[in-house]
């Protein structure tokens, strides 16, 4: 149980990437009264869990219902996840990021008298319970042997979006800490474990599918 909570936290760490994220968040509500910021980072995380837990519980219904095996699903997965990765490495995935926050700001320029709802979209979805972190919670969730070790599943998943919400609260003092210099070295060396775990996640999607086609 230890080894799968320990090896899910780190995924949904990567995937989630509450380092990567946390810029976002400060970004899209500079300026704003501390009750909108505090509202913001509540109703984001909240959306978000109810997005991951939905595809947590429905999510192997779904892939039964489309005649999608669990080996193919892995092999997918790990794809995407190993795009992501990449992307994390070279910093594209900080640059789409900083292009939503930024389109978001110029609305508000538009209209400096309103501060923008931006819990639902770009935070809750896609920043926070995006492809990456959907396809790791269907992942560790199709691989549980029972319900114990999907409670587990979900409680690393958990864990990671309540350090979220934590992170977003506190995020005034958190940037001054972590810098932007930090926040990119910290996402490229989670880019390299998520690039290896996605690997691991192919390798065993494709040794499933030969060992079930003999």
């Amino acid at each position: 149980m230890l080894e799968i909570f320990t090896s899910a936290l780190v995924t949904f760490f990567v995937a989630i990437d509450p380092p990567g994220v946390a810029p976002i968040f400060a970004s899209l509500t500079n300026g704003a009264p501390n009750a909108h910021r505090r509202a913001m980072a509540i109703k984001s995380v909240v959306i978000a869990t109810g997005v991951l837990l939905g595809f947590a519980l429905a999510g192997g219904w779904l892939l039964n219902a489309m005649h999608i095996s669990l080996d193919a699903f892995r092999i997918a997965g790990g794809v995407l996840l190993f795009l992501m990765a990449l992307e994390m490495i070279f910093e594209k995935r900080t640059e789409r990021r900083e292009e939503r926050a930024e389109s978001i700001m110029d609305e508000h320029d538009a209209h400096p008298e309103t501060w923008e709802d931006i819990s639902v979209f770009p935070m809750a979805i896609p920043m926070l319970a995006g492809p990456g972190a959907i396809a790791t919670v269907m992942l560790y969730m199709s691989d549980a042997g029972g319900w114990a070790e999907r409670g587990v599943v979900l409680a690393a998943a958990g864990v990671i979006l309540v350090i979220c919400l934590i992170t977003f609260l506190a995020i005034g003092p958190v940037m001054r800490v972590i810098g932007d210099s930090m926040a990119a070295m910290i996402t490229r060396i989670l880019g390299v474990i998520l690039a290896a775990l996605a690997a691991q996640f192919i390798i065993d999607g494709i040794l499933g599918a030969l060992v079930n086609a003999h």
